[in-house]
């Protein structure tokens, strides 16, 4: 495609996008569906253009203020990638200088919010956590995340993957902390790889496989993954269970559910049941109140910890959206802890990096329910052999799994754990 009528097709999508009434990931592949004649390094660049502006956005818009034409086409100019000579090949030459001048800009003239490009309130949370990390806590957030990997332990072991993958040509290595995980170099593509294909990998963020490690599901056990969405972690619990036991995967949505079943038959596994339910107080619930031994809270967040992946987010969230994801959360865990019977195991995780949905509603949640005692993560991550558990955790004696993308090089997610009293 001519760069001119590359930058045009950018220009269209990016004004798609920050209408932000959908996530950018569905915009851009509704985008690619209505126009096939695209091919595959154009779709890659129309990509890499507009995840691009979500992450520089307040600094891509304050350059852009200085040009002309269409505030679309000036935001395309600015963020597209490769060689300058490219783009200079679509533009007049007031444009060319204009670019110039702003790429000579450095981060040191710029102002705080264009060098984090966050909105005020989420700089303002993060910064009161990180303190002097929230520089570096930017900078990873601001990268695009790695390709990680979850062996399916049913079908292979780690060091035999690793030796096919290499054996395919590609690069990966062992994750630090979970002992299931692959971490690839670069974004291959899985879609004709026997390792994928066969059901012995899964992609899957290393922070997300410890979530299932902390849940420790057993051989035999009644289990229940609450908020399931497309099963990742359900999967990563039934290989746990050996294919044992009974495993619900509960999820509002029939449509993250029906996206469950491919995965479920790469993965060998038959004692996962998804159900969809109309809400957290659905009567499926209820009939099995007091029967699971352990239940997952992967609850609906903010998903703010993901913005390596989904930058989008940032923009659009706001205090009120998470004052009302945290109401949510707490609702859900006051109806998923009906299920377990004494001695059962509740884990409850986000994959947000604020207080109010994490250790807030943990807070809400204990001053409710006298009947459950904490857990302190770090003692359940070290039986579950992950590397250097301390790290991962913060609170008294390792109270709670806190990922932080600088830190650890994981999307960013929370994690507490409880066992109802007998």
């Amino acid at each position: 495609m001519h760069p001119k009528a590359l930058l045009d097709e950018s220009a269209i999508l990016i004004e798609q996008v920050f209408k932000f009434e959908h996530p950018t990931d569905a915009v851009v592949a509704r985008h690619f569906r209505e126009n096939r004649s695209l091919g595959s390094r154009e779709r890659a660049t129309l990509s890499d253009t507009v995840y691009s502006i979500l992450r520089q956005r307040l600094k891509l818009e304050w350059l852009a203020r200085s040009g002309s034409g269409s505030k679309w086409r000036r935001l395309a100019i600015l963020a597209f990638p490769g060689d300058r000579d490219f783009i200079k090949s679509a533009l007049t030459e007031p444009e060319k200088t204009w670019l110039d001048h702003c790429d000579a800009v450095k981060d040191a003239d710029l102002m705080a919010q264009h060098r984090h490009n966050l909105p005020e309130w989420l700089a303002t949370a993060l910064r009161e956590q990180v303190g002097n990390e929230f520089d570096a806590l930017v900078a990873s957030l601001n990268q695009p995340a790695p390709l990680d990997l979850r062996v399916n332990l049913l079908k292979a072991k780690r060091d035999a993957v690793l030796a096919s993958l290499q054996k395919a040509g590609l690069v990966g290595e062992a994750t630090p902390y979970s002992p299931l995980g692959i971490r690839l170099q670069g974004k291959p593509s899985l879609a004709k790889l026997p390792a994928f294909t066969e059901g012995e990998v899964e992609v899957q963020d290393e922070g997300s496989q410890l979530l299932a490690l902390l849940l420790d599901a057993k051989r035999g056990e009644m289990v229940v993954d609450f908020c399931a969405g497309a099963g990742g972690k359900t999967l990563a619990i039934g290989a746990a269970m050996r294919n044992s036991g009974r495993l619900y995967a509960f999820d509002t949505s029939g449509h993250r559910l029906d996206a469950l079943k491919p995965r479920l038959a790469r993965s060998g596994l038959s004692n996962v049941h998804p159900v969809a339910i109309a809400h957290e107080r659905d009567d499926r619930i209820k009939r099995l109140a007091g029967k699971i031994d352990r239940v997952l809270v992967d609850a609906p967040c903010s998903g703010l910890g993901t913005l390596r992946r989904s930058p989008d987010l940032k923009w659009r969230q706001n205090p009120q959206t998470v004052a009302a994801q945290a109401e949510l959360q707490l609702a859900i865990l006051n109806s998923a802890v009906r299920l377990l019977k004494p001695g059962g195991r509740l884990v409850y995780a986000t994959c947000s990096l604020l207080k109010e949905e994490n250790e807030d509603v943990c807070a809400a949640f204990e001053a409710t329910h006298a009947e459950f005692e904490a857990v302190p993560v770090a003692g359940l991550l070290d039986t579950a052999d992950v590397q250097n558990p301390a790290s991962l955790c913060n609170g008294d004696e390792g109270r709670w799994l806190r990922l932080w993308p600088h830190r650890h090089a994981t999307d960013g997610f929370f994690a507490a754990v409880w066992r109802k009293k007998p």
